[in-house]
């Protein structure tokens, strides 16, 4: 069997280690992988799965019409003529959809393409609710349910996929309506049954669900000794780690700010995935780690924390909850999204999104 894989990235972050793990096991049955991608590097060990959608440029002016026109996911019209090309060329049994959104690829194109393949069976795993909304990734934190029967006045244009100018959120919503509807063969996948209960309201509903909760590599996933704690000169403190792909308002970002005024001295603050202009303007008292793409200094960092904080405002289930629990370090989790979903040892905690709260929670958790 052929199996073609569909994800912003390959190998790297949440969604594309989940994607590697996917064609790993299809590997180990004996079938054929692919894993289509449009951003960033592929690490070496993956190489031999990756075919890349588009280039750097086609990224940038993707970019630039959702920026001005609101039209995400309408773009890389040339990349993805050429990229379905080569799939109808590979011809695969299974298509295996994970984000589509990204800048990379133009969702019209590659819905017309699926439906013109009813025989193929295809699988969407959705990481958020993009895929039902004219606009946003989440709606939850503003209690927004105009996703239910039709998008319009979208009052978050500004976040991802942001828009400085215009908003097409009506327009949006029908038209993914109009190419996500109709396919003979599609089973809808989610990770959370927080997510399971959304989109099952959404026009999405047509379709098989399936709970299929995402999972780690638990042999890279592991109790790792490292130098993470002499690196940094913490052999003394009670380390609070804090891990994301992309640090902002939704993840929190001000409130680990605020965590490094709160805690005692004898505590130390370490923030992973942060920007240059991040890495910046965070206050002396955290320590502050750029992107790392290597699952084994991950790995290190979370078995030298204490404890594992996530003070998303917004998420599906996130595997940096799991990865720090299979590193051996319990997990303090603001209460939302599928967040409560992914705790599982005895002393990790979920709280309330309030920072006074998880600070006292923290001081008291870590002796």
């Amino acid at each position: 069997m052929k199996v073609l894989l569909i994800n912003s990235v390959c190998g790297i972050r949440g969604t594309g280690r989940i994607c590697t793990d996917i064609a790993e096991e299809f590997e180990k049955q004996g079938h054929e992988v692919k894993i289509a991608y449009g951003r960033a590097g592929v690490p070496e060990k993956y190489i031999k799965y990756a075919v890349r959608i588009g280039t750097k440029s086609n990224l940038r002016l993707h970019g630039i019409k959702t920026r001005f026109s609101d039209k995400h996911g309408l773009g890389s019209c040339k990349a993805t003529k050429e990229f379905l090309a080569w799939a109808e060329e590979y011809n695969p049994d299974l298509l295996w959809l994970h984000n589509i959104h990204g800048y990379y690829i133009n969702y019209e194109m590659l819905f017309d393409w699926i439906k013109a393949h009813p025989d193929m069976e295809v699988r969407w795993t959705l990481h958020d609710c993009w895929a039902f909304t004219g606009h946003c990734a989440y709606f939850s934190n503003i209690n927004c349910e105009k996703w239910k029967s039709g998008c319009f006045s979208c009052p978050q244009k500004h976040t991802y996929p942001e828009s400085l100018i215009k908003d097409n959120s009506e327009e949006n919503y029908k038209r993914k309506k109009a190419a996500f509807c109709g396919v003979s063969k599609m089973t809808i996948i989610t990770p959370s049954q927080w997510l399971f209960d959304l989109a099952n309201q959404s026009f999405l509903k047509e379709y098989e669900f399936k709970l299929i909760k995402n999972e780690i590599d638990k042999n890279v996933f592991k109790p790792t000794q490292g130098n993470f704690r002499e690196e940094y000169n913490l052999e003394n403190k009670k380390i609070v780690l804090g891990v994301a792909n992309i640090w902002n308002k939704r993840k929190g970002y001000s409130d680990f700010l605020k965590l490094s005024k709160l805690l005692p001295d004898d505590f130390a603050i370490v923030m992973v995935g942060l920007t240059k202009k991040q890495l910046k303007e965070i206050p002396p008292r955290i320590i502050g780690i750029g992107h790392t793409d290597s699952a084994k200094e991950l790995a290190e960092i979370y078995t030298a924390a204490d404890v594992f904080v996530n003070t998303t405002y917004e998420d599906n289930y996130p595997t940096v909850n799991l990865e720090a629990e299979a590193c051996g370090t319990k997990v303090y989790t603001y209460n939302t999204g599928g967040c409560r979903e992914t705790i599982n040892r005895q002393d990790s905690k979920v709280t309330p999104c309030d920072i006074n709260i998880l600070a006292e929670t923290i001081i008291k958790g870590i002796k």
